[in-house]
């Protein structure tokens, strides 16, 4: 029966990207991006929500709507600014602000690559070259050892799948390559291998100082695919779909397979990540290539600022469907909207928790919710104009405010239950 109450440990939480929140740092691909001019509307990374400077304003933002977990990426860039050095004075940054979210009651779910790049790691072909599974390692080994201890849920990187697609397919994200399948294919093996080997490293770390709680996974972005009008083409679009989208990237990082290949024996998630946003329709196209389809929606659904579908069954339809294949906890690893105005956010909020509530009730052990986002932010070509925040963001006063929206979270978060859309 489906009841309104979270499990008692269930976590609440918020989501963020180094990148997008932090601001100040010039050794990465996306100020070198912004640099270029490639942001469509101008806007620039540089200063973002000057979170460095701000760590214990907005942990007591979090307090506010009483979470007790929080999603968040380290920045590689300032950790390793040069191929040869370590920044000692980073990593004490981000250790103390660990022990400031552990004092105040939320445990950290702490990414390791969430899309930027250090500079240096961009100029030499990035995660295309195969140099880059043993530069992942060296920096996953020099980040664990410093905050090992603090942490028990680590995400080794974030939407490989969404990175490489907007990267060398799509051409939107650096390096702005159009059309390079082999890159594509090619940074996945290489990502998936990272990942895998990453997570037998953190996991010896762990174990290595008696640490025994931890949790290592990926935070994949899962789409549904429909078809259009059960025509034969759109059947064929959506298998191509699932596969080079996501179903590539979860066999490979689950299993360590490559095209039925082992690259690593093992089981490779203690929890499967699930990023959440929306559904296409696939409408055939036979010159689209490689999926043979346009990425369509119903001409009357709802939909946020950026114009996606707002379709919260399917994050109950990707639940069901990939934990039949991996038999693993579910954490919802991001799931949000762009809604300046703050009218859907609510009614999104509360729809998606009750799809989630649907899957705990028959049986499958979804045990976070991470909401992106904490704040208004940087959102990639989106600049600043995508707003997907709890908190209302002023760029030029940097204030926070929190909407209605985040109220209602907040209540949802302190009493562990769904509450009522007029409440």
């Amino acid at each position: 029966m489906v009841t309104n109450n979270f499990p008692k440990d269930f976590i609440f939480g918020a989501a963020t990207a180094s990148l997008q929140i932090e601001g100040g740092d010039r050794n990465n691909s996306w100020y070198d991006w912004c640099e270029a001019g490639k942001i469509p509307n101008g806007d620039h990374c540089i200063e973002a929500n000057q979170h460095w400077e701000r760590v214990e304003e907005d942990i007591n933002l979090m307090k506010g709507l009483h979470l007790n977990g929080y999603r968040f990426s380290i920045e590689w860039p300032r950790i390793q600014p040069t191929k040869d050095s370590w920044d000692k004075a980073a990593i004490l940054h981000y250790r103390d602000e660990i022990i400031q979210l552990k004092q105040a009651g939320i445990e950290p779910m702490l990414t390791l690559h969430h899309f930027s790049n250090p500079s240096w790691f961009e100029q030499q072909n990035a995660w295309i070259d195969k140099e880059s599974i043993s530069l992942f390692l060296a920096y996953t080994e020099y980040v664990v050892k410093h905050l090992g201890d603090l942490v028990s849920h680590w995400v080794t990187i974030n939407e490989p799948n969404v990175y490489l697609m907007m990267g060398y397919f799509v051409g939107i994200f650096p390096p702005g390559k159009e059309g390079d399948i082999k890159s594509y294919l090619k940074g996945a093996k290489h990502m998936i291998s990272a990942h895998c080997q990453a997570y037998t490293l953190i996991h010896k770390l762990q174990n290595d100082i008696g640490k025994k709680d931890t949790q290592v996974g990926a935070a994949l972005h899962l789409r549904v695919f429909d078809t259009y009008k059960d025509k034969w083409l759109s059947k064929i679009s959506q298998k191509i779909c699932y596969f080079l989208f996501q179903d590539l990237f979860f066999n490979g990082m689950l299993h360590g397979k490559w095209f039925g290949r082992t690259l690593h024996r093992g089981q490779f998630f203690d929890y499967l990540g699930i990023n959440y946003y929306s559904r296409d329709i696939l409408k055939p196209n036979i010159k689209a290539f490689p999926i043979f389809a346009d990425l369509t929606k119903p001409a009357d659904c709802k939909v946020n600022d950026l114009d996606w579908e707002i379709y919260p069954e399917g994050l109950a339809r990707l639940i069901k469907m990939y934990y039949q294949k991996c038999k693993l906890p579910i954490h919802i690893t991001e799931n949000g909207m762009a809604d300046s105005q703050d009218k859907q956010r609510k009614k999104y909020i509360h729809d998606h928790l009750r799809a989630i509530l649907s899957c705990i009730a028959e049986g499958i052990p979804v045990k976070g919710y991470f909401h992106w986002t904490l704040i208004d932010n940087f959102e990639w070509m989106e600049g600043y104009e995508a707003r997907f925040g709890l908190y209302a963001h002023d760029l030029e006063t940097q204030k926070r405010s929190l909407r209605e929206s985040g109220k209602y979270y907040a209540e949802i978060c302190k009493s562990k239950r769904l509450l009522p859309l007029d409440s």
